[in-house]
Formats: structure tokens, C-alpha cells, sequence
């Protein structure tokens, strides 16, 4: 079953510009592997050249940030909100 992602608004233009769409997987894995085979190029903006997040996005399951659950291997079930969000840096 699909699970909806919040795409945030720099990544929009590589979505059609959706704010959200659904893609299949059980994982945040494959959730991001759908995502980046329905979207060609979305993947490297998210993650880096050994596959691992990149440290300037943050996804979030049920307002969880996935790198205190297990990471990219952090479950998702229809019902959970996946929310892709850019960290922010300033001062």
C-alpha cells in the first residue's frame, strides 16, 4: 500500500512540482528507492555516495526523526506520515 512523503519545496521541482506523494515500500529504504525511481534524481539529493542520508536532510516518521529509530531501516505502515525536511543553518 502507498505511503504519502512530504516533499519539501526545493525538491519540488524534480516532483512535478507535488508537495506530497506516494510511493510503495516497507522501509524508509525503499520508500527513498521508490521515490528516486519515480523521480529520477531526487536519490542523490537525499542521500550520499555510500547511500547513507546526507547530513543536511532529515526524514521524519510520525514526527520522528529516523536516525534515532534504525535509520534508513526504520519501518513505515500505511497510516505513518514520512516527512522530508532540509535541515537549516544559520546564526
Amino acid at each position: 500500500m502507498p505511503i504519502p512523503v512530504s516533499i519539501p519545496t526545493p525538491l519540488r521541482p524534480l516532483t512535478e512540482n507535488l508537495d506530497t506523494v506516494e510511493v510503495e515500500g516497507a522501509t524508509i529504504s525503499q520508500l527513498l528507492a521508490s521515490l528516486d525511481k519515480r523521480y529520477p534524481g531526487i536519490g542523490e539529493r537525499l542521500l550520499d555516495a555510500q547511500g547513507n542520508l546526507r547530513r543536511f536532510v532529515n526524514i521524519y516518521v510520525n514526527g520522528e526523526d529516523v536516525r534515532f529509530l534504525q535509520d534508513k531501516e526504520t519501518p513505515v505502515k500505511p497510516g505513518d506520515e514520512v516527512s522530508i525536511v532540509p535541515a537549516i543553518a544559520g546564526g
